[in-house]
This record gives structure tokens, C-alpha cells and sequence, in this order.
């Protein structure tokens, strides 16, 4: 059986960090950074970042913004020996992924893209709920999902909602794996954020340089608002910013400090 422990778990302040910012924020900082190693590695590809959005997978809480740890569960194709051995009641691989969430995690579950299947409806998500757990994404559908909704209030993204139980033989396999999720690589206590623009997994060994440069980004934008009006310029005076203008940016703060 597969660990449930992941790597490293990411602070509580770190995803507080990623709570105040926007889906869009964390897309750019992935791309910065891949250009960043790109360029240091003289145009090699395989250091991009940039695989990292779920594109087919919808918000079904509209106004639900999360940044929680990833907890993973994986499936099989329907095939009857492999159902017989891995139903086992409430040792299934499926009750066990629940058992390893909490308070800040979401439980990601790769169902190889059967968009019209449903999964996980109201018992199975409740006691998601009540072991604080923040929510669930699926590339997958979900039933039930207004009692989801509105009972336990958990946050769900997936790729729809339906009244589909699943396909006789197919079980879930393995827990807290790295998995494929929306053709989105995740690995157990990766960062995931989401929101009405959707889902972004952020490698967790890159969070923190992450958040760093998304808040930085964010701080130098309203510089460069501030610069556009009171100057009354174009903003492509500005914008984007050059590592010349960030610089001067960050010599004003440290100014200021003082």
C-alpha cells in the first residue's frame, strides 16, 4: 500500500499567502519562472512549469476560492478481478484517501477523464466534511452535488454534475500516488488553487517562490498604476515591467524602511 504521507506539508501561513491572490497570479509566476530555467539551461523545455491548469475542469461552487494541500486518489478502467481486490468496504482505497484529509486539504481524484461518470456524492463527502477537509476536484463528474453544496459547503470542481453512479468494475486504486488529473500531474501535498477561473497545481517545492514573486508582482503593478497616472502616460511605458523598473521598485521600499 502506497504511503499517505506526503513529501512535506506546506504551513498553514502559506496558503493563507495564496488565499489573497488570483488564479491568473499563479499562472504568470509558473511562467516566469519557467522562462527564468529555460533561459539558464540555454532553451531546454523540460525545465516548464507550465502544465500545471486543469482546462476541462469547471467550478461547481460558484465564488469558492481554495488554497489547500493535495491529497490524491487514483482509478482504474472497469475490469472485474481488479473491483474484487480492491472493494473491500471501508478499507477501499477511496474511504481510505478521506481518512488522510483535514483542515486546508482537498482531495484530488484522477478519473482518467470519464467526464459523464459521478463520484463521491453525499456520504462519501460527508465525512470529507466533517473531517474539516476543504473540498474536492475531480476531472470527472459529481453527484449529489447541491447537498454538497449547500450542507457541507465544501468547495467542488469537476467536470460537471450528474446522476451516474460509476461503471460496474471500476474501482478506485491507489492512494496519495502522483496522479494525472485533467492531464495535470499532481503530487501528493502539492498546492492546489482554485476559483471561478479554475484549477492550478503549484509544485510545492515551488510555493513559497512562488508567492514571493506574486506578491512582489502584484506591489510593482501598483507602482506602475501610480507611475500612469500621475504622469499621464500610456501604460506600456511600463508595462510589463522590466527587471529595471522592479528594481527601482524595490530601492523606493527599501527607502521607505528606513
Amino acid at each position: 500500500m502506497a504511503s499517505t504521507e506526503p513529501k512535506i506539508d506546506l504551513s498553514d501561513d502559506i496558503l493563507r499567502r495564496f488565499e489573497k491572490v488570483s488564479l491568473q497570479s499563479c499562472t504568470g509566476a509558473l511562467s516566469y519562472i519557467t522562462n527564468q530555467a529555460i533561459a539558464a539551461k540555454n532553451g531546454d523545455t523540460s525545465s516548464s512549469w507550465n502544465n500545471c491548469y486543469m482546462k476541462n475542469v469547471k467550478p461547481l461552487t460558484s465564488g469558492r476560492k481554495i488554497a489547500a494541500r493535495a491529497r490524491t486518489l487514483s482509478f482504474l478502467p472497469p475490469r472485474p478481478d481488479m473491483a474484487a481486490a480492491l472493494r473491500r468496504g471501508e478499507d477501499s482505497p477511496e474511504f481510505e484517501a478521506i481518512e488522510t484529509c483535514g483542515p486546508r486539504d482537498v482531495l484530488v481524484v484522477d478519473m482518467n477523464r470519464m467526464a459523464d461518470i459521478g463520484i463521491l456524492g453525499n456520504m462519501k463527502t460527508r465525512r470529507l466534511w466533517s473531517r474539516g477537509a476543504t473540498g474536492l476536484i475531480t476531472d470527472a463528474s459529481v453527484r449529489d452535488l447541491d447537498k454538497i453544496r449547500d450542507d457541507y459547503g465544501l468547495a467542488v470542481f469537476g467536470a460537471g454534475r450528474s446522476a451516474i453512479t460509476g461503471l460496474a468494475g471500476s474501482p478506485f486504486h491507489e492512494v496519495n500516488v502522483p496522479i494525472s488529473c485533467d492531464g495535470v500531474l499532481v503530487v501528493p501535498g502539492d498546492l492546489i488553487v482554485a476559483d471561478d477561473d479554475g484549477v492550478v497545481v503549484i509544485p510545492q517545492q515551488l510555493a513559497e517562490q512562488v508567492i514571493d514573486w506574486i506578491e512582489e508582482h502584484d506591489q510593482v503593478e501598483g507602482f506602475i498604476a501610480k507611475l500612469v497616472d500621475e504622469e499621464q502616460v500610456p501604460a506600456g511605458r511600463y508595462y510589463p515591467p522590466s527587471e529595471e523598473l522592479k528594481q527601482r521598485f524595490r530601492d523606493e521600499q527599501a527607502q521607505k524602511a528606513k
